[in-house]
């Protein structure tokens, strides 16, 4: 059966398409001609040729679709060549017709077992069975692996690289490694460093950091320069006076005065004896200028090496290498500065006074902390340089491990949907076998019904059938007569001439339908007379009198009951028509209140320009053409060229065929300029159902419609009907009636 039906790009259906959805056993189409009921027929009939429409079937499974449309017609009715036989069981063999019967009820056991098993088995997402909880599953474990994703993106990316922009990669990722990987399994602190090291890296190796040199600055501390006194010869005659003094260093400064003060001393003014400047020279000797030269030397010395060892230590700290704690080698170069500096100033009084013995505040614990730090950075720098060498190897091992880590964490989650995907497996691969068993066992049952068919069915009974119903409904010109080739007919005339290409319409139309419905009973071969089919009837009373017409929507209303029983091979039909008294006749059902039964669907097929559109409707929306007349006023802005005919026949209708007024009688129950205005509509309705529309005629004027539909108003209101108006208009009593200019507007801009 089919469930629904999707139209586009076909015909007067447009790309965004419509949807017929929730068809039923018996479905009614009712729309004007061209409004595009042909082309839901066509689709059905083959919906290869409409490559954008589609046809869903109940469980996927398509039956034979019959198809009776002008088409048809045209192509069994149109041509020279005679008719294919309807080849039907025959009654004269009982015991074949009862196995038939009995291979057919097997067959549609088998038919409701395989239903139920395809139900049971599902078709996926959003659906029930089995392979629909296979998708839920698969769809539940893909989200839980998706959130370990985002849980732990931001440190491991690197090592995610490649999963992370597919939610189904990732879970299948996790599948894959759950399955393989024997990695290490580390804490998440330690996979988080190793990761920020292995991805961090852009492949470039460090330099190592040189070390400080202690061993420069702590030999100057140990230089017994600054220990020594450095004074001059004791054996020189003024020495006595300079030991006295005790203080050689200012008589060493003093000498320098006297050297250029003539002998006279700086200090007294007096002269001095001619030894005295040699007594000097001999006191300050050579000894004592080489002790002061090192003095100067070590002083010197101390200042480059600090310096040397301060701006090596500025440099690393002003690079702010990530391996080195910056932060500790500040404090320690601070601590470095300090005590340089106070040794400065030491060494620059030892300069000032040589005799003086001085010693150096220590350096060698801090240059010994400084160099660990430098000594563990290096180690870490080394570590560095090391992995960049292998950073492939690397890399590749620390994303096995992240991998191991997320798999670890969702480890109950892995075994939880194993266990459901295994158990779901063999649920749907028992159902699978199932169902292959139960369509190979339908074949067989299919193939011995049609052996079983072959020995019984003839082309025959259809020919009396159908010739006995042309008969009996006045269609005595013509009938059918067996071909020459027994297996086809032809339609003869009294006299034996072939009738096919003289028919009339009426006749045409009556026996293509009577050959139509008869291959429903039948086949065109001589097996399938019992396969399961669908049945479309697009517009079948063209050119009939009402008598045929009743007649064929008998015969069609005898299709719905077996369809309702479900006892014979037809299991859906869908009727199409514009043709308000067929379909109102064929759609009659007393069982019926106001509500569709739930076996049967209404729908309504309209034409808006050049797009067709269908409503689905809740119960029958079609009763009398008079009640179509007045839904066409109601909305009369889906064609407002047809508004005066409308006009016309509600007028007639009411006034003239039950209430004995001629139309030309309206005007007499107005006055004044109202009774001109209901003149002019009278005549306004005749031109323009009687009259051919020109250009000028069919661009109407909206003010020109909305005057008219108020004097229409004002006639029910006049002559005492205005409560037949609100009621046919849908108006309740209370409520006044619409503006009829404001409608006009409103059609015409929309």
């Amino acid at each position: 059966m089919i469930e629904s039906i999707r139209l586009a790009n076909s015909a007067s259906f447009d790309s965004i398409g419509q949807d017929i959805d929730g068809l039923s056993k018996i479905n009614f189409f009712y729309g004007a001609n061209g409004v595009g009921k042909t082309t839901i027929s066509r689709v059905i009939e083959d919906v290869s040729k409409h490559p954008d429409c589609r046809v869903r079937w109940k469980n996927g499974i398509p039956m034979e679709t019959h198809v009776y449309n002008r088409d048809f017609v045209e192509r069994n009715f149109s041509s020279s060549r005679d008719l294919k036989g309807v080849y039907t069981l025959g009654e004269e063999n009982i015991e074949i017709e009862s196995e038939i019967a009995n291979k057919k009820a097997e067959l549609s056991i088998l038919l409701k077992e395989a239903e139920r098993l395809r139900s049971t088995l599902g078709d996926g997402p959003g659906g029930s069975g089995k392979r629909a909880d296979l998708a839920r599953l698969e769809e539940a474990f893909k989200h839980k692996c998706w959130l370990q994703k985002q849980k732990h993106d931001e440190f491991f990316k690197g090592a995610l690289k490649g999963y992370r922009g597919s939610a189904e990669m990732f879970r299948d990722k996790v599948l894959e490694e759950a399955a393989t990987n024997s990695a290490d399994l580390l804490s998440q602190e330690r996979l988080i460093e190793s990761a920020r090291k292995v991805f961090a890296s852009r492949g470039a190796k460090l330099e190592l950091l040189a070390l400080v040199d202690a061993n420069r600055l702590i030999s100057h501390e140990k230089n017994p320069i600054l220990t020594k006194p450095v004074i001059g010869k004791a054996h020189v005659d003024i020495a006595a006076m300079i030991s006295k003094l005790g203080n050689s260093d200012w008589v060493r400064a003093g000498r320098k005065f006297h050297d250029v003060n003539d002998d006279t001393c700086p200090f007294c003014q007096q002269p001095t004896p001619s030894t005295f400047a040699q007594s000097l020279a001999d006191y300050f000797d050579e000894t004592y200028l080489v002790d002061s030269r090192a003095v100067e030397a070590v002083s010197s010395a101390y200042a480059i090496d600090a310096r040397i060892a301060q701006q090596q230590l500025d440099s690393v700290i002003d690079s702010q290498p990530e391996y080195v704690d910056v932060e500790a080698l500040r404090t320690a170069r601070e601590v470095l500065a300090k005590r340089i500096s106070e040794n400065v100033q030491i060494l620059a009084s030892k300069k000032r006074e040589p005799s003086r013995v001085v010693e150096l505040q220590p350096v060698e614990d801090i240059l010994a902390t400084i160099n660990e730090l430098l000594v563990e950075a290096n180690k870490k720098i080394d570590e560095q340089n090391k992995l960049i060498d292998n950073i492939d190897a690397e890399r590749s091992k620390v994303t096995s491990q992240v991998w191991r880590f997320v798999v670890n964490e969702l480890k109950a989650e892995i075994d939880g949907y194993r266990k459901a995907k295994a158990d779901l497996n063999k649920a749907i691969t028992g159902l699978g076998g199932r169902i292959a068993e139960n369509v190979k066992a339908q074949r067989t049952a299919e193939t011995e019904i049609q052996e079983l068919e072959r020995k019984t069915t003839s082309v025959e009974p259809t020919i009396a059938i159908i010739n006995r119903l042309l008969g009996s409904f006045g269609f005595d010109g013509f009938k059918l007569a067996i071909g020459e080739d027994k297996t086809t007919y032809k339609i003869l005339r009294a006299d034996g001439s072939d009738a096919k290409s003289t028919l009339s319409e009426g006749e045409l139309t009556f026996i293509a339908f009577l050959y139509f419905y008869h291959q429903l009973r039948g086949s065109l071969t001589e097996s399938g007379t019992t396969a399961s089919r669908v049945v479309v009837i697009d517009d079948p009373v063209s050119s009939l009198d009402s008598n045929i017409l009743f007649i064929v929507a008998s015969l069609i209303k005898g299709l719905f009951d077996e369809v309702e029983s479900d006892d014979g091979p037809i299991k859906q039909v869908l009727v199409l028509t514009h043709n308000i008294y067929f379909h109102k006749e064929v759609s009659f059902n007393k069982k019926r209140s106001n509500s569709a039964l739930k076996h049967e669907t209404f729908w309504i097929v309209r034409r808006q320009g050049l797009k067709s559109t269908l409503e689905s409707h809740d119960s029958n929306p079609i009763r009398t053409s008079y009640e179509l007349l007045w839904m066409d006023v109601k909305e009369y802005r889906r064609n407002i060229h047809t508004l005066q005919n409308t006009l016309r026949r509600i007028l007639e209708i009411y006034f003239t065929h039950f209430g004995g007024i001629e139309l030309k009688e309206l005007p007499d129950y107005f006055e004044g300029s109202e009774k001109m205005y209901c003149a002019a509509l009278t005549s306004w309705m005749h031109d323009g159902s009687h009259n051919a529309h020109d250009d000028l005629y069919i661009s109407m004027d909206p003010t020109t419609v909305s005057s008219f539909l108020e004097v229409f108003r004002l006639i029910f209101e006049k002559t005492n009907h205005e409560a037949h108006y609100k009621m046919m208009m849908g108006i309740e009593s209370t409520t006044e009636a619409p503006n009829a200019a404001e409608q006009t507007s409103e059609a015409t801009t929309a």
